[in-house]
């Protein structure tokens, strides 16, 4: 399936937000996410299912001063 993640297209294969991010390399990552523009608690990610087209964001935290 195609999807955005953080503005850039992916083909990527899973069927959940969780799914996504232990491809793309967040899935052990302290992070926020949105999908379509809504707040995804980390709670909900296995089950948040994924369709073609869609957007997701994926925030992590930074430091600094």
């Amino acid at each position: 399936m195609k999807i955005d993640v953080n503005g850039e297209k992916h083909d990527i294969a899973a069927s959940t937000v969780a799914e996504a991010l232990d491809l793309l390399g967040w899935g052990e990552m302290r992070v926020a996410t949105a999908l379509n523009g809504a707040f995804v608690p980390a709670a909900t990610r296995a089950t948040t299912q994924l369709s073609d087209g869609d957007q997701l964001e994926v925030l992590t935290a930074m430091q600094g001063g």
